[in-house]
């Protein structure tokens, strides 16, 4: 109930160290986060941040952007409402036969690699060059990262594949 209060603290926290600042609003590992994806719950979060933003550039000489990072489980309506990056899913689809499938959090690496690309190709279509957009989710190879531009990010962001890859993934 005090998200916002949250995201403030952090925001002044990091401003005068960050290039760019994740406002995560999907992340199923924390309780209820996703209701902050909700259109009047997004405006109440983003507009605040926003102000802050403006001052913190003003008092440090120096424009820090934000990204927002969001679910990709959303849904055509949902995703009108939201421009950003995903985050990690709920969904065990095609992992449903490995040991751990059935463990709660968040979903990262590759199984998450088509509905974060169609999230984004769907962000792409309704924003076009509005909002840059970072692709990420399931970055495991260097034919990932091209369909994430060819989806419509402008950037790519690597996490899953980093741990399994290795700094090779960057190379390549």
């Amino acid at each position: 109930e005090r998200a916002v209060d949250d995201y403030l603290a952090c925001l002044r926290k990091v401003y005068a160290h960050a290039g760019y600042v994740t406002v995560n609003i999907s992340s199923p590992n924390t309780q209820n986060l996703r209701q902050l994806q909700g259109e009047s719950e997004l405006d109440g979060l983003l507009g605040p941040l926003k102000r802050e933003q403006e001052s913190l550039a003003q008092q440090h000489g120096r424009y820090v952007p934000l990204a927002m990072k969001i679910a990709p489980d959303l849904d055509e309506g949902q995703i009108l409402v939201i421009a950003g990056a995903t985050n990690t899913t709920l969904s065990r689809e095609g992992v449903e036969h490995l040991a751990y499938a059935d463990e709660a959090g968040g979903l990262s690496g590759a199984p998450v690699f088509e509905k974060a690309t169609h999230v984004l190709g769907a962000l792409s279509h309704y924003l076009g060059n509005e909002i840059p957009l970072i692709g990420v989710g399931g970055v495991m190879d260097g034919r990932a990262a091209r369909a994430k531009l060819e989806a419509g990010a402008q950037l790519v962001q690597l996490y899953t594949g980093l741990i399994y890859r290795g700094p090779a993934l960057v190379k390549e």
